[in-house]
C-alpha cells in the first residue's frame, strides 16, 4: 500500500485502505520515517490528516513532508500499541515524542547458591535467584550494595573468585564478608541467617530485622558472649542510620509516581519508584518533543515507551499528573504486558497526593536546571564557532583518545557531543589490535579508519573532529581524510595538553596549516573542548581497565590448544581449582575424565613452562 512516486496522492491511497486496527509509518522524500502512529480504524485516522481544514501546525508540517505511507494491519488495538512502540524505538521519527533513555533498569540479585551472592543485575532474569528492584540507576544499585556490605556480611564476589579461594580476602578483614568460601570462618546456619536478614531488609522490613538482631544481642549478652553481642549492637546501629536516611516511607508496597512540567518547548517527567514501602530512587526524563506536541500526547507516549522498552517491572499502581485520551487503552496494554491488572491514579487521596506534589515540584526544578544548562552549552558552542571562525553552526563534535598500559590492551574512544551536550548513545570504543605496543599514532590511525570508513551522505559525520594529542596524532587524521571530498571532511583540530598538562593551558592546532589558535583560559569555547576531551579520556580509560581486568581474569587454560569449556570445567573440578591443577602430576591430570595422556602432558608442560 505504498506509492513509489515522490508526490503522494492521499485520495488514491485512502480509497484502498482498510477500516481495521493497525500501525502506519510516514516517509519523507528521502525515504526516512518521519512519523509512526497507530489507530483502531486506520482509514478514519489517516483521513483526518488530509482534511481541508487542519488546525494543528504540527500536523500541517507533517503532511507537507509526506512522500509515502506504509501500513501494517494488526489483530487488535493492543497489538497496534506494541508494534507502534517497537517502530518508534527503531526509527526515532522526527515528529514523534521519543524517550531518549529507554534502557532496562538494574536490579539487586540474590543468587540461588549454597552460599548466595548479592550482585548488580541488568537484563533478562535468566539466573536462578531473587531479584529486588528495579532501581532508577546503576549508581543507586551500587550505593545500595555498598550499604548492604556494611550491614550484612554476605558475599558479593564473582562465583569464579569465590570458588578459587584458599584463604579469606580483604573483604573479610574489613568485616564486609563472613568468608563462606573458606571452611571454619562462618557456619552454614549463621550465613543463612544473614542472607535471610538481608532479604528482609531488601523487602523493606527493616523493623523486623532490627527486632531479630535485638533478640540475638540480648541472648548473646545473657550467655556472656559479649564480643558477639557487640557485633549485633553495631549491626543494629548501622541499620538504624540507614533507616534514618530513607527520605520517604509510607504504606505503598509497589507504586510509580510521575511529575510533569512543560515550558518553552521542553518537557521534564520526574519518576519516583516505590517498592516495599521504600523510595528506591528517582530520575528525570527529558523526551525529544516535536513542535506542537500537547502535554497529554507527551505523557502517553512516554509511559508506553518507558514501560514497553525492556526489562522493567510494571507496578500495580501508577500515579500520573494529567489525564490523556486513551488512558483505558494504555492501562489494558500495560496490564497485558505485566500479566496482571495495572491501574492509573490521579493522586487525589492523601498519600498519593503527597507523592505527586513532590514529583511535580522536582520536575519543575529539573526542567529549570536543564534549560539553564542548555543556555550555558549554547553559549559555549557559540564561542567555539567564533574561535574556529566557523561559518556554519557546529551541530556535532567527536573526540578521539587512546588509553593503554605499557602498550597492552590498547583502547581508543570516540565520544560525541551535540547542541544538548554528551550524546552517549553514539559513543564508541575500539579495541586496537595488530600494532606495535605503545604506538599511539598507529592506534589513532586504526580507530579513525574503523570509525570513518568512506564518504557517505547517510553516515553521521561531525562538523568538528577533535584529536587528543599533538601534531603526530593530528597527522593521522590528516592522512585519513586527505582524499575525501571537502563536503564530507570535518574541521579537524588537535588538542595538545602542553608541558605542564594543566587545564587552561591547552593548545588548539588546526589541521593542514598546523596554525595554533590563541585562546584565553576562561573562554567558554575552551571549556567545551576541555569537557569533551575529559569525557573522551574517561571513556577510553574505562574501556582499557575493563579490557585489562578481563585479560587478568581469564583462565590460563583458555590459552592451551585442545582445551574447551567442558574440559576446563572438568580439570578444575577434579583437581580442586587452578592451584590444585598446578600441583598435580601428569598421571593425576590424565585421570581426569576426557583428558588423554598426550593432552595431560601438554597441560603439565604448559603450566610449568
Amino acid at each position: 500500500m505504498a506509492s513509489s512516486e515522490n508526490t503522494f496522492e492521499p485520495k488514491h491511497f485512502l480509497k484502498h485502505l482498510a477500516s481495521k486496527p493497525g500501525v502506519y509509518r510516514m516517509y519523507n522524500a528521502v525515504n526516512d520515517v518521519i512519523y509512526v502512529g497507530k489507530a483502531k480504524n486506520l482509514k478514519k485516522r489517516l483521513s483526518s490528516y488530509f482534511r481541508a481544514n487542519v488546525d494543528s501546525s504540527k500536523t500541517q508540517s507533517l503532511v507537507a513532508n509526506i512522500a509515502n505511507i506504509d501500513v501494517t494491519l494488526t489483530s487488535s488495538e493492543t497489538e497496534a500499541f506494541l508494534l507502534e512502540n517497537n517502530y518508534i524505538k527503531k526509527y526515532r521519527p522526527r515528529y514523534n515524542v521519543v524517550l531518549r533513555d529507554d534502557k532496562s533498569y538494574p536490579f539487586i540479585f540474590l543468587s540461588d547458591h549454597k552460599h548466595p551472592r548479592l550482585a548488580f543485575h541488568r537484563g533478562p532474569k535468566k539466573a536462578k535467584g531473587e531479584y529486588f528492584g528495579p532501581y532508577p540507576s546503576a549508581w543507586s544499585v551500587r550505593q545500595s550494595l555498598r550499604s548492604m556490605q556494611r550491614l550484612f556480611p554476605v558475599r558479593q564476589c564473582d562465583d569464579s573468585y569465590y570458588r578459587n579461594r584458599s584463604r579469606p580476602c580483604l573483604q573479610y578483614q574489613l568485616e564486609r564478608c563472613s568468608a563462606p568460601c573458606v571452611e571454619g570462618y562462618v557456619s552454614e546456619a549463621e550465613y543463612d541467617e544473614q542472607v535471610r536478614l538481608a532479604t528482609l531488609f531488601l523487602r523493606g522490613k527493616n523493623a523486623e530485622v532490627i527486632q531479630t538482631l535485638v533478640a540475638k544481642m540480648e541472648k548473646a549478652s545473657e550467655a556472656l558472649n559479649f564480643e558477639q553481642a557487640a557485633k549485633y549492637r553495631d549491626q543494629i546501629s548501622a541499620l538504624r542510620k540507614v533507616q534514618e536516611q530513607q527520605l520517604i516511607s509510607g504504606s505503598q508496597q509497589e507504586m510509580d509516581v510521575f511529575g510533569f512540567c512543560f515550558k518553552n518547548g521542553m518537557a521534564c517527567i520526574y519518576g519516583m519508584f516505590i517498592r516495599d514501602n521504600q523510595l528506591l530512587g528517582s530520575k528525570s526524563f527529558f523526551p525529544k518533543i516535536p513542535k506542537g506536541a500537547t502535554p497529554e500526547e507527551i505523557l502517553q507516549s512516554f509511559l508506553l515507551q518507558f514501560y514497553l522498552a525492556g526489562n522493567k517491572l510494571i507496578p500495580k499502581q501508577i500515579v500520573i499528573p494529567i489525564k490523556f485520551d486513551e488512558i483505558e487503552e494504555v492501562q489494558d496494554v500495560l496490564s497485558q504486558e505485566a500479566h496482571r491488572k495495572i491501574k492509573f491514579y490521579e493522586g487525589i487521596r492523601d498519600e498519593k497526593r503527597k507523592y505527586l506534589k513532590l514529583a511535580n515540584t522536582n520536575a519543575e526544578n529539573a526542567l529549570e536546571t536543564q534549560q539553564n544548562q542548555q543556555k550555558s552549552i549554547f553559549a559555549r558552542f557559540s564561542d567555539l564557532e567564533r574561535l574556529l571562525s566557523s561559518d556554519n553552526p557546529i551541530k556535532r563534535m567527536e573526540c578521539f583518545d587512546i588509553s593503554h598500559t605499557s602498550g597492552q590492551q590498547t583502547v581508543a574512544s570516540c565520544v560525541v557531543f551535540d547542541r544538548n551536550g554528551p550524546l552517549k548513545s553514539d559513543y564508541r570504543r575500539f579495541n586496537i589490535e595488530g600494532i606495535t605496543p605503545g604506538d599511539d599514532y598507529a592506534a589513532m590511525a586504526q580507530a579513525l579508519k574503523r570509525r570513518y570508513k568512506k564518504p557517505n551522505k547517510d553516515a553521521k559525520m561531525p562538523d568538528v573532529l577533535l584529536i587528543d594529542g599533538g601534531k603526530g596524532q593530528l597527522s593521522q587524521a590528516e592522512q585519513h581524510f586527505q582524499d575525501w571530498p571537502s563536503e564530507f571532511t570535518p574541521l579537524i583540530v588537535g588538542v595538545a595538553k602542553g608541558t605542564t598538562r594543566k587545564p587552561g593551558l591547552e593548545t588548539l592546532i588546526l589541521a593542514d596549516s598546523h596554525e595554533t589558535i590563541p585562546v584565553e583560559s576562561d573562554a567558554p569555547g575552551l571549556h567545551l573542548i576541555q569537557h569533551i576531551r575529559d569525557e573522551s579520556h574517561r571513556f577510553a580509560i574505562t574501556g582499557h581497565r575493563n579490557r585489562r581486568q578481563k585479560a587478568k581474569s581469564q583462565s590460563v587454560l583458555q590459552e592451551i590448544p585442545g582445551i574447551g569449556a567442558k574440559k576446563r570445567q572438568a580439570l578444575l573440578k577434579y583437581t580442586g581449582g587452578l592451584q590444585g591443577l598446578k600441583k598435580a602430576s601428569r598421571d593425576e591430570i590424565a585421570k581426569v575424565p576426557g583428558i588423554s595422556e598426550d593432552l595431560a602432558e601438554t597441560i603439565y608442560d604448559y603450566l610449568h613452562a
